[in-house]
């Protein structure tokens, strides 16, 4: 009886780890597509160059999912205006001991340099429409971080290359320079 009964309950666990192994499951996956720099700025109705003063994260959707509230002194709006100072919602984020990650979303820490190129309150590309400021490690000038696509021409086409060395950072006021450029529409 003893063999018999270890007998079926192996066949029960492994018709039960079939039946698990044929049933469908949901893939999920998070695809960010480069966004052109024209187009970035194009989406954007707000650009803000500013300094992060607050970070901190609250609950949505009745609690069902964190994301993060990130508060600017802005210092010059690129484009629009929303006045001093200026709060965007950012997905993902913590609470107490409660995390929730959006891949894709950037992060920010009080203190930052940033221009945000915003919709509404939200980040135009998630982490695409978020640039850091800091400065170049020997000039002390300041420095953003190139954009992985920064063609002005929409007829000259440019790859987008995983580490490629040729994209650096580039000095602030020549990224100001070119946001300027696209919004006035010299690069058409």
């Amino acid at each position: 009886m003893g063999s018999r009964f270890r007998y079926t309950h192996r066949v029960r666990r492994l018709l039960l780890c079939a039946l698990c192994a044929c049933l469908p499951v949901a893939v999920r996956a998070t695809v960010l597509i480069p966004i052109e720099f024209r187009e970035l700025v194009t989406a954007a109705s707000v650009i803000a160059h500013g300094r992060v003063t607050d970070v901190h994260g609250e609950w949505t959707d009745g609690r069902r999912s964190v994301e993060t509230l990130v508060t600017v002194d802005v210092s010059d709006y690129l484009k629009g205006n929303l006045g001093p100072t200026l709060t965007i919602h950012v997905p993902g984020g913590r609470v107490g001991r409660y995390r929730t990650v959006f891949v894709g979303a950037p992060e920010f820490r009080a203190g930052d340099e940033v221009v945000l190129f915003l919709r509404a309150n939200r980040i135009v590309g998630l982490s695409q429409g978020a640039f850091r400021v800091v400065p170049d490690s020997q000039s002390g000038r300041p420095t953003v971080a190139s954009p992985i696509v920064m063609s002005i021409n929409p007829d000259v086409p440019e790859a987008v290359v995983r580490g490629d060395s040729r994209r650096k950072p580039v000095a602030f006021d020549t990224f100001r320079d070119a946001v300027r450029q696209v919004i006035s529409g010299a690069g058409r």
